[in-house]
């Protein structure tokens, strides 16, 4: 029922392939509209939107080791670096 479509990105004017499975995915989610991006400049553009995330530098509550979060440390909650935090995981 769908075959593939050779498109051209509005951003770099590269041709891309809008295969027939990215088509038939198109059609099950009621897309009624073609990409218009090729996938790099898709990803580009959700990178660029997204912005630099701030990490903070604290010690992990486990193991007192050097730890980098993206979010700031309040002095009542335990922070864990991401090797306790994958074991606490585990354990959960």
């Amino acid at each position: 029922m769908f075959e593939d479509k050779t498109l051209q990105c509005k951003d770099c004017d590269s041709e891309f392939t809008f295969t027939a499975g990215e088509q038939e995915f198109y059609a099950e989610k009621g897309f009624e509209n073609e990409p218009q991006r090729c996938k790099e400049c898709r990803n580009a553009r959700k990178n660029g939107a997204r912005g630099e995330r701030e990490m903070f530098t604290t010690i992990c509550s486990e193991c007192g080791a050097e730890a980098r979060v993206p979010f700031k440390p309040r002095e009542d909650r335990p922070v864990l670096c991401s090797e306790c935090f994958a074991k606490s995981k585990e354990n959960a």
